[in-house]
């Protein structure tokens, strides 16, 4: 079997980002976890410059449910700054308008990828942005 890299993370968390519903995540999930990956997916929606603080708190939040990463500064710090990276890729996009979509945190090893999955727009008028950001930190 051949090892794990980064790449292999960040393809990871794109599939839990774009995950259409909860039972296609739980799928995703447990077919990671077959290769010894650990994933978890957040929803998010709202008007892009304020709801990136709290876009940031969901995904910190929800990687220290499911043990992506430990409820200290260095797990948290981990997934805020590729969170933050992988917005950076979609804000040009975003500015003064909503997004709505997923946000998707797979770890292997020392290996931690976030995507961002949204719809970007008003009304009906939408455009799709993706973003993906990878981090290391240490085992244990």
């Amino acid at each position: 079997m051949n090892e794990i890299s980064s790449i292999d993370v960040g393809r990871a968390a794109l599939r839990m980002a774009i995950s259409e519903t909860r039972q296609d995540e739980q799928d995703t999930r447990q077919q990671l976890a077959r290769q010894n990956m650990q994933a978890v997916a957040v929803d998010f929606g709202g008007e892009f410059i304020p709801s990136v603080k709290k876009i940031i708190e969901r995904a910190v939040v929800a990687a220290q449910r499911q043990n992506l990463v430990p409820a200290n500064h260095i797990g948290e710090g981990a997934v805020a700054g590729a969170v933050r990276g992988a917005l950076e890729q979609i804000a040009a996009k975003a500015v003064g308008l909503n997004v709505g979509g997923k946000i998707g945190i797979a770890r292997y090893g020392e290996h931690l990828c976030v995507a961002v999955y949204f719809g970007v727009g008003v009304l009906n008028l939408n455009e799709v942005a993706v973003g993906l950001a990878h981090r290391s930190l240490p085992l244990g």
